[in-house]
């Protein structure tokens, strides 16, 4: 565990590396963090659950950093305001590296000790690793959504040597009985509290598309006036629409070429067979009713990725979604390491849920409101960090995550 909590915290520097001081500190919108506060927040996780619970002697690094770092832990204090986490100029760049050494340090020296509660600290440790690695994912969204607004138009990652210019591969489908089936995560394994506990759902038959919809299908809905036809839309999302303006996916632009789209590698031409990115709840729920299908349900889209046999993606060199792969068989391809996928489920706690006690407890129950369930895993994600019980979530609104969608009908 040692070795992957200290080669989780090397990661994140690495992601910062592309990056200038000045890249650090800007926030884009309310729903983005500057650099910097997600290098910070994710130390302040380890000083504040591991090391001053766990390490006798140990000092704070910085009193006000609680006030500064604190995300939505309403039992550990008043935090400086998520909208205006773009204000936080100082601490300098310079001091929350500093704070990051400084935490390491202590963490390998509470790991060095005998007389800890291995059990509790190695189980904190867990939590702050993979919490750590959820930021890593945001680091780099966020990082996409500050790109995107600056009309330079920078480049995070270099850009590809040649885009897919080839069509997708046709759409099939594979049928599922359903029944009573298991859902939740159960047995070894690292899960979130949300995927707990296990129990038996009833799924009907269903059909899953075996590939993402790609950007190629949502051309045609959009030259179909799909963004222009009320009755495909909820009214929540029709309103939101129009108040907004969308006629496309977030960072696509009009080009004298075209239509492009703004990705990590800068801005480029929209790929026709690559998944369709950065859509709204309300968005893939008008796709799918336009393609006279529907989402899936959570439990549906488990049950799918159960009946494979990967269930954790690489992450992948370029980070963008990819094309689908025909020659990779039958059954449901692009599950993981592409997009997070949009479910109907709102997002609720199973039957039984309790959070945990704590501060910890913050951490995901108190959210089970107005949200829904997405699925899989998205080419952001660190490796490892995916499973067929993941359950990652979101208000219908929001687009700036790598978000998209398969469709579902019913059974024969």
């Amino acid at each position: 565990m040692e070795a992957r909590l200290f080669e989780t915290r090397q990661h994140s520097l690495r992601l910062a590396e592309p990056l200038s001081a000045e890249d650090m500190v800007v926030q884009a919108s309310d729903d983005v963090s500057p650099t910097k506060w997600h290098l910070a927040h994710v130390t302040w996780f380890f000083e504040n659950f591991v090391l001053r619970p766990h390490l006798a002697d140990y000092q704070v690094f910085d009193d006000n950093f609680n006030y500064c770092f604190n995300s939505y832990y309403e039992t550990l204090g008043p935090r400086h305001p998520r909208p205006k986490r773009g204000m936080l100029t100082r601490p300098t760049s310079e001091r929350v590296f500093a704070y990051r050494e400084y935490v390491d340090d202590g963490l390998r020296r509470l790991l060095a000790r005998e007389d800890i509660d291995r059990d509790e600290v190695n189980r904190l440790v867990e939590i702050g690793i993979n919490h750590e690695q959820q930021h890593q994912e945001l680091l780099l969204t966020d990082i996409l959504a500050l790109f995107s607004s600056n009309p330079l138009r920078p480049a995070y990652q270099a850009q590809p040597v040649g885009l897919d210019t080839a069509e997708p591969t046709p759409l099939s489908w594979t049928q599922f009985t359903g029944g009573i089936v298991g859902i939740g995560h159960s047995g070894e394994g690292y899960s979130w509290d949300n995927e707990l506990p296990s129990h038996d759902a009833l799924v009907q038959p269903f059909k899953l598309a075996n590939r993402l919809v790609t950007n190629a299908e949502w051309l045609a809905f959009m030259e179909d006036g799909g963004y222009a036809t009320p009755t495909l839309w909820l009214a929540d999302g029709w309103s939101a629409i129009n108040r907004e303006g969308w006629e496309s996916p977030l960072y696509w632009e009009r080009t004298d070429g075209g239509w492009s789209q703004m990705s990590l590698q800068g801005l480029l031409p929209v790929v026709r067979a690559e998944p369709v990115t950065h859509i709204s709840y309300y968005e893939a729920d008008a796709f799918a009713r336009w393609a006279g299908k529907r989402l899936p349900t959570e439990f549906e889209w488990e049950v799918a990725a159960n009946s494979t046999s990967k269930h954790t993606a690489k992450s992948p060199d370029v980070l963008r979604p990819q094309r689908s792969d025909a020659s990779q068989g039958a059954g449901p391809k692009q599950l993981f390491g592409q997009v997070w996928q949009w479910t109907a489920s709102a997002y609720l706690p199973y039957p039984g849920y309790r959070p945990p006690a704590g501060a910890i407890g913050e951490y995901n129950g108190k959210f089970m409101v107005g949200q829904h369930v997405l699925r899989g895993s998205s080419c952001a994600t660190p490796s490892g960090h995916s499973r067929a019980t993941y359950r990652n979530f979101f208000y219908p609104h929001q687009r700036w995550q790598f978000l998209g969608l398969r469709l579902a009908a019913e059974g024969e």
